[in-house]
């Protein structure tokens, strides 16, 4: 799509206004945001476009478009389904072999681990392997209401952040501002890196993980400027 507007600012309803016109998300609702400052920010990509406008790297727009779209309808299903990565979490299952790489995961990992299990009082099975492991039932159960007691802006923010690291504690721990965004970061990547250590960096496997660590990323300024 062409630019068809000059100015971009957000309005004192916490929306985005182009030219003094409301911006819109693709379900046609207004687009208009908890805080002041997401506001700002949305506006500013808004801004920062060029000749062409690309919603690609309009990562908070899509994120607030999300929220509004496809999250606050029914904003208790979408939380179903992210805390149904507690019962999977990626941090509860290590490699058997070899112990370098068993090291490293308990490094990364044990420390979000332990730091969940203190924060909210529950308690992870850890195993080694791939075989699906059942997590106690008064953890999945707790993880869930944490997830269920979030709006529908914060559990937007927190999708990309479970989808791509497959943790729902990873992120957690972002959104609660317990771990830097960047330690997590290496943390959930800790295999990628392994591999890449010792087979070598693959090109296109590299191009993907920026993309998704900038994903990453964007997501937790999303929630960020939530607060």
């Amino acid at each position: 799509m062409k630019r068809f507007y000059k100015d971009a600012a957000a309005t004192p309803d916490r929306g985005v206004a182009l030219d003094g016109r409301p911006v819109r998300t693709p379900g046609k609702a207004l687009l208009a945001v908890p805080t002041d400052a997401l506001a700002d920010a949305i506006a500013a990509e808004w801004h920062a476009q060029g000749e062409d406008i690309d919603p690609r790297s309009m990562h908070l727009t899509g994120l607030a478009n999300a929220a509004i779209d496809r999250v606050a309808g029914d904003p208790a299903t979408f939380a179903a389904g992210l805390s149904a990565y507690g019962e999977s979490d990626l941090l509860c299952y290590r490699a058997e072999s070899p112990q370098a790489l068993v090291s490293r995961q308990s490094a990364a990992w044990d420390p979000l681990l332990n730091w969940a299990a203190e924060r909210f009082d529950v308690a992870f099975a850890v195993i080694s392997g791939v075989m699906h492991a059942h997590q106690p039932a008064a953890t999945v159960a707790r993880l869930a209401a944490v997830t269920a007691a979030r709006d529908s802006f914060a559990l937007a923010g927190l999708f990309p952040l479970v989808t791509i690291s497959g943790s729902l504690i990873a992120a957690l721990a972002i959104s609660e501002e317990a771990f830097d965004a960047d330690a997590v970061w290496d943390a959930v990547t800790v295999d990628e890196r392994w591999q890449a250590e010792n087979w070598g960096v693959d090109a296109l496997e590299a191009k993907t993980q920026a993309l998704r660590r900038r994903d990453f990323m964007a997501a937790t300024r999303f929630l960020e400027l939530l607060r």
